[in-house]
């Protein structure tokens, strides 16, 4: 089946940077949707940042201007690129591949960011 392959979490002080990837054994070219997803325990899981197959971009107030989020077709890899670090940015970060038709979506397994110092 599609795995996707997540890298790049961990700890990281207040205001630092961290880079997180995610690479599919499928060409992403064909899915619609590109999300980074993180869940904090306790809370739900929400939406992060998000990219579509025609590069528009979007991303939640509370990381706008700090996250980015990117992808390398070649390499059938997504990335998040995470500055200005907050506290509240602790959680587990998952990407996710979507396609309404044919329907099918894709999660990595998690990766843990923890932002303490």
């Amino acid at each position: 089946q599609v795995q996707l392959v997540e890298s790049g979490g961990g700890l990281v002080q207040p205001g630092g940077s961290l880079r997180l990837s995610c690479a599919a054994s499928v060409s992403i070219v064909g899915f619609y949707f590109m999300g980074w997803y993180r869940q904090a325990p306790g809370k739900q899981r929400e939406l992060v940042a998000s990219m579509t197959s025609t590069g528009d971009t979007n991303y939640a107030d509370y990381v706008k201007g700090r996250f980015t989020i990117s992808r390398d077709n070649a390499k059938n890899t997504m990335y998040l690129q995470m500055s200005s670090l907050k506290p509240e940015d602790t959680a587990v970060y998952y990407c996710n591949l979507y396609n309404a038709w044919p329907r099918r979506e894709y999660w990595g397994q998690g990766t843990q960011v923890t932002v303490s110092s």
